[in-house]
């Protein structure tokens, strides 16, 4: 079943959907997944690093079928706009900020204009600029968004309204077909959806982020500004990021110039930071945040592309027989023999990470590998592919 809108006849697609381009998450392998889907894959560009944007751009790009990227405009330069625009994207979303300076030279290449707004000022400026396709984004949205800005349901109908007869799409709390339904129903040609999206085996998404995100609800999300002093981030003061609850957030809720001023504290956040991220990078003891030098995004597809959709009969590996459990295995989700087809590997089915992490703990030092989170990996992963087992995969 397909269903035509104005954004949908735009780039000849089957649903009126777009992925948000969501930093560190939305990559090209999501990106192309949802364009393969119908909807319009956006990869999260953020502030245009080069070494991000050359290894997932190619990903989206190779799915044949409309995608494109999204910018922080505070934090984006022209160049790496210009980088991006070589790959071909029928799309560019820009965001947070003055889209001024990149519209001429998206809409010189070919693609279509696309700007996210927070409130009626910024619809406004859209519009003033020339955009192709609105997004209405309400505070309901996840990540960052306005400050003192409005609920979806309210929003959007004025930002319709405000720019007719540009297409708008809807952003925020939209998870399902029924959002989606709402969205049209307000006046938008379509939906722009990111947390749904980020709980997915195709998302760049820390596994323990995940399962944060499926266990949670929206009365667990709170708007705040804490995680962007804490990490010395230059976001505007406009914007503020809807995250879930933390110790972290409880303990400095309300103290946010306390915090800006303490860089004693601040330091002691990227300590702890640093401390979470040291996590092996193989799969059978849990993989590393997911982040522009990590082997686990390639790895992940990797397997994505290897791992077959039908249903595998149990086999007997080396360490012992592969799940039972009748579970159809789901793409990009690593299966039994993951390790084995991993280069940088041992008989155990660790990277050197992992061994030399084992060693450390061996000798007395705390060990990432012996973490809480280790140790839920490693539990999740026996459950799903049978302890222990290395079944081979042809």
């Amino acid at each position: 079943m397909t269903l035509s809108t104005r954004f949908t006849r735009m780039f000849g697609m089957r649903h009126p959907i777009a992925l948000a381009p969501m930093g560190g998450s939305a990559g090209g392998e999501l990106a192309a997944a949802v364009s393969r889907g119908g909807g319009l894959g956006l990869v999260g560009g953020g502030s245009g690093e080069r070494a991000w944007l050359a290894r997932e751009l190619p990903i989206a790009a190779g799915s044949g079928l409309p995608w494109g990227v999204g910018f922080l405009c505070w934090a984006a330069e022209v160049a790496a706009v210009e980088r991006a625009l070589e790959y071909g994207p029928a799309a560019v979303m820009l965001s947070f900020g003055d889209p001024a300076p990149f519209v001429g030279l998206v809409r010189d290449a070919g693609a279509a204009v696309i700007v996210q707004v927070t409130d009626v000022a910024e619809a406004r400026r859209a519009v003033a600029v020339g955009a192709d396709v609105i997004v209405a984004q309400g505070t309901e949205s996840g990540g960052h968004g306005a400050r003192r800005g409005r609920s979806t349901l309210p929003f959007v109908p004025v930002v319709a309204d405000l720019a007719a007869p540009i297409p708008v799409l809807a952003v925020g709390g939209i998870a399902d077909g029924r959002g989606v339904a709402a969205a049209l129903a307000l006046g938008a040609e379509g939906a722009l959806i990111g947390t749904r999206f980020q709980a997915t085996a195709e998302a760049l998404a820390d596994p323990a982020a995940v399962e944060s995100i499926v266990r949670g609800s929206g009365q667990d999300t709170e708007r705040t500004s804490v995680l962007d002093i804490a990490r010395e981030s230059p976001w505007p003061r406009t914007y503020t990021a809807r995250t879930l609850g933390h110790p972290y957030l409880d303990r400095w809720r309300g103290r946010e110039a306390e915090l800006a001023a303490d860089p004693g504290a601040r330091a002691e956040y990227r300590a702890d930071v640093a401390r979470g991220a040291a996590r092996c990078r193989c799969f059978r003891c849990g993989p590393v945040r997911p982040s522009i030098s990590s082997p686990m995004c390639r790895a992940r597809r990797t397997s994505s592309a290897r791992w077959p959709r039908r249903r595998k009969k149990p086999s007997a590996g080396r360490g012992g027989p592969a799940s039972t459990d009748g579970a159809e295995p789901r793409p990009g989700v690593p299966g039994p023999g993951f390790a084995d087809r991993w280069q940088d590997t041992c008989g155990r089915g660790e990277c050197r990470q992992a061994r030399t992490a084992r060693a450390a703990g061996a000798a007395g030092s705390p060990s990432a590998a012996d973490s809480p989170y280790a140790a839920g990996n490693r539990t999740r992963t026996a459950a799903r592919h049978g302890r222990g087992g290395k079944g081979a995969i042809r």
